[in-house]
């Protein structure tokens, strides 16, 4: 896959579609890399006529890491956040914005459609705010404001997935951990067999497998902090897309995004969780692609 240097670091994407196209950037979320959009589904937007760009985000698959960097602990950081104390992170969510934003300038893209998932949306809600002449709309997949009222995650998720992680780099125990983070965040509606979990996690540990770069994920978001403001500023089309039964990310973080964006759309999908289930790919697609086609088509 090609690189673009964009924002200082290198960033690694690939595109689907013909150039020409309106563009459409899909932003994955924390310690994610580009491959959690799957290529079908890539492939299967840009043939509404679109230029689909999938991307791996600082610290994550093949774009720059931080390894000169600090990691800071997970369990310290959401300590201080619970008792309002101030962190230090070696970048936030709206350096992530900047990248997003370099790699369009890289790859000599004017405007784009944005669709962002989990911290994606809040990154992608950092670029509309940030760059409004760039975004010709926003999309934000089960994500939320941040706002501190909101709920947090089911507590056998948050333990799971913020305590319970592997300390070292054991391929089967990252695996296994892995495989019940499917399991424990997935859509209740539309569950992932165990063959395919494995599969899934298997091919995303091969590719890269770099832990420091999510416990720094976590610092960007809690350093982000409330986007209520920004939200409120944001004149882009903005379709706001939740799963019902989300146990990561709760509905509510939805409904508030939703609310404090001047006539967003909000899309509850029953019996979705914290993924992206092959079976609800039809509607996803063609929700993202209706709002971007009644949204405009510049790029």
């Amino acid at each position: 896959m090609p690189q673009a240097s964009a924002n200082s670091i290198n960033i690694e994407y690939e595109s689907f579609g013909d150039p020409a196209n309106p563009t459409i950037l899909l932003i994955m979320g924390l310690g994610m890399q580009l491959i959690a959009w799957p290529e079908q589904f890539c492939r299967e937007l840009a043939a509404g006529g679109y230029r689909v760009i999938r991307y791996d985000n600082r610290d994550t698959g093949f774009s720059t890491k931080f390894d000169g960097e600090k990691t800071p602990s997970v369990a310290s950081l959401m300590f201080r956040s619970m008792l309002r104390l101030p962190i230090r992170v070696p970048y936030t969510l709206r350096d992530m914005a900047n990248d997003a934003a370099g790699l369009l300038d890289a790859l000599s893209v004017k405007t784009a459609h944005v669709v962002g998932a989990s911290m994606g949306g809040m990154i992608a809600q950092n670029v509309t705010a940030s760059y409004p002449q760039r975004v010709t709309s926003l999309t934000s997949i089960m994500s939320t404001s941040g706002h501190r009222s909101l709920p947090g995650a089911d507590p056998l998720v948050s333990r799971h997935l913020f305590r319970a992680r592997p300390t070292g780099n054991d391929r089967e125990a990252v695996i296994a951990h892995n495989m019940r983070t499917i399991e424990l965040i997935g859509s209740p509606a539309y569950p992932v067999d165990e063959e395919t979990r494995r599969e899934m996690t298997s091919i995303s540990f091969d590719r890269c497998f770099f832990p420091s770069g999510f416990a720094r994920h976590v610092g960007a978001i809690i350093q982000d902090g409330d986007r209520r403001s920004r939200l409120s500023a944001i004149t882009a089309p903005t379709l706001v897309i939740h799963g019902r039964e989300d146990p990561l990310v709760p509905l509510a973080g939805g409904i508030d995004t939703a609310k404090h964006v001047s006539g967003a759309q909000l899309e509850i999908i029953d019996g979705m969780g914290h993924n992206l289930p092959v079976e609800l790919w039809p509607r996803i697609i063609d929700l993202i692609d209706k709002h971007a086609k009644q949204s405009g088509t510049e790029s």
